[in-house]
Formats: structure tokens, C-alpha cells, sequence
């Protein structure tokens, strides 16, 4: 027994040690490019920076981190503006070669909130759920959360979290994060911000999840997939108009195995996207609409409870 624990601790340790070095150094450039992009979506980022100088982080993205970020002034014309169709809301189907999904298109961005579980440090909700007693018209998941005890009861949401004007969590001020939020003019905004920047542009709503697939109108994938292979997908986006658009990707299921970030991230430039980031995706990638569920969610234990969804809620106009 003593000779069997000792080499599973030597191998143990072997692991711990190449591990990392046949990742980022080794012969297959896919699982770099996974593997940094994982680290740099989470608050792990510094690990990368272990192994890598910041100008090979730069080359294997194919982008600063610094440049990982939208410019609130870039001139978004909203929609409401001009009173001109923006109560409305527009659903479409979407298909690719190996995936179905849904597009909805929301005319008025200051109807698109960050909306929490009613039971915020218990348990999360559904999305059906959140929609329901914020009496949203429309929601689709939101951000990241935090999973201690391993119950996936969506309780606690990761990072940075803002609705509806009130900070709701911060892990740390100054510790940049992957949001994606919407300030109170409804500008969308995407990239690595830390809560003390944020504190500073007027958001009102924001979540910790990422990467950001469109930035000032250029897309940020410009090589490989994304590196997180094929799932099921949720993410936000904002044409020049200022509309807002929620996109669904169905996945692991008979019909639509999922999409990469790379295909999400072109389907929307083709709504129009000049600013779009990524949500949770997998098993919490749910879409409603008036009440019902309208993407097919791949958990087969029913809709996954999480802390967070962007909801829309009901017009104001007469």
C-alpha cells in the first residue's frame, strides 16, 4: 500500500508540474488557446501569467487585454430615441449546420435589466422563474455563479454583479473581471472591468461572464474557434440602433449539438452586433417569452437553477 501511495503521489506531482507545461508549451495549439482562454475568463487570469509574457497572452488571443473592452461613447444611436417602433419585440429562429436556436430582438434597451433569484444566497431560480416575479416579458440566463458545496443550486452569483442600479456583489474592487452589463442610458458594455471602473460609468446592470465576441463593431475571434469547443450557447448583443439582441443556442441533443464561440460570435455580427459578449452557456442556457420556455434547454434534470437572468420588462408607453 505504502509503494502504491507513493507512486500516485509521484505522478501526482509530475502532473502538477508538466501539466502546465505541455499545455502552454506544448505541440497543440487548440488546447492553449482553450486553456488561456478558461484562465482569462475567470479571476485565474495571473496563472497564465505565470507561463506567459503578456506579449504572448497578446499573440495567442490575437488581442491586447487591455483592447478586451467597449467603449461606451462609441456612439450607439438608441432606438427609443427617436419613438419609432421601440416597444417592439421581435423572435426569429435561427439554424447552422449542427445547431438550432433563437434570436429575439429588443427595440427599447433600457426594458433589458438584471433581474435576481427572490431567493439570492439560498438558491437560485429558474429563468421561468425570475421572469415571473419580476413580471418580465422576456429573460434569457445571465452570468456565472458560484458552486462551493458542488449542489449547483445557483445561489451565489460569481464576480461582479449590479441590478438595477445596486451593487449586489463585488469580489474585489480592483480585480478585473469579464462582464457584460448595460448602463443606465442602455449603452451595452463588454470586456475586463474591475467594480471600482464600473462603479465609475453609470451601469446599471451588469454580470461577471465572458469573453466579449464583438467589440466596437470588430469581431474578437479572429483565429480558432474561441476555444471552448461545441455547447449550448446564451449571449447578449447591440446593433447601432441601440436594440438589444438575446441569442440561444440549443445543444447536446438529437438535432443541435451546440455551437463554438467563433459561430455565436458571427451569427451576431450578422443581427447587426456592434457589441455582444458571451452568457452562461450549457445546461443554464434557457430563453422565455411571454410566460413560456422557448428554446429547449439541454439538462435533463428540467430548467437549472442560477442567480442571475436579463430580463425585459413590459413597456412603459400607453
Amino acid at each position: 500500500m505504502k509503494m502504491l501511495a507513493l507512486f500516485i503521489g509521484v505522478n501526482l506531482m509530475v502532473g502538477i508540474f508538466f501539466g502546465p507545461l505541455m499545455i502552454f508549451y506544448g505541440p497543440i495549439p487548440s488546447l492553449r488557446q482553450m486553456a488561456l482562454g478558461s484562465l482569462m475568463v475567470s479571476r485565474h487570469d495571473f496563472i497564465a501569467q505565470w507561463f506567459l509574457s503578456p506579449e504572448k497572452i497578446q499573440e495567442i488571443l490575437g488581442q491586447p487585454l487591455e483592447d478586451l473592452r467597449s467603449n461606451p461613447n462609441m456612439g450607439v444611436q438608441l432606438a427609443f430615441a427617436n419613438g419609432k417602433g421601440s416597444d417592439r419585440i421581435e423572435v426569429e429562429d435561427i439554424q447552422g449546420k449542427r445547431f438550432t436556436g433563437k434570436v429575439m430582438i429588443i427595440h427599447d434597451p433600457k426594458r433589458v435589466k438584471v433581474a435576481l433569484s427572490s431567493k439570492m444566497g439560498e438558491a437560485g431560480e429558474t429563468v421561468p422563474e425570475i421572469a415571473t416575479h419580476e413580471g418580465a416579458v422576456a429573460a434569457i440566463n445571465g452570468g456565472g455563479f458560484i458552486d462551493p458545496n458542488g449542489q449547483g443550486n445557483g445561489a451565489y452569483p460569481d464576480g461582479v454583479t449590479v441590478s438595477k442600479g445596486q451593487f449586489i456583489s463585488v469580489i474585489q474592487e480592483d480585480q478585473k473581471e469579464n462582464i457584460v452589463g448595460l448602463t443606465k442610458k442602455g449603452i451595452l458594455i463588454v470586456g475586463r472591468y474591475s467594480a471600482r471602473e464600473l462603479r465609475n460609468m453609470d451601469v446599471s446592470d451588469v454580470v461577471t461572464f465572458g469573453p466579449a465576441l464583438v467589440i466596437n463593431g470588430k469581431p474578437t475571434i479572429t483565429q480558432g474557434d474561441g476555444g471552448y469547443g461545441i455547447a449550448p450557447r446564451t449571449a447578449i448583443g447591440q446593433k447601432a440602433d441601440g436594440s438589444i439582441i438575446f441569442m440561444t443556442i440549443d445543444g447536446r441533443q438529437v438535432g443541435s449539438i451546440g455551437a463554438t464561440l467563433r459561430e455565436v460570435q458571427d451569427l451576431m455580427i450578422q443581427y447587426g452586433a456592434v457589441t455582444s459578449g458571451n452568457l452562461d452557456g450549457g445546461a443554464s442556457t434557457t430563453m422565455v417569452y411571454n410566460g413560456k420556455v422557448i428554446n429547449q434547454p439541454s439538462s435533463v434534470f428540467g430548467i437549472r437553477y442560477i442567480p442571475t437572468a436579463f430580463v425585459v420588462m413590459p413597456s412603459k408607453r400607453i
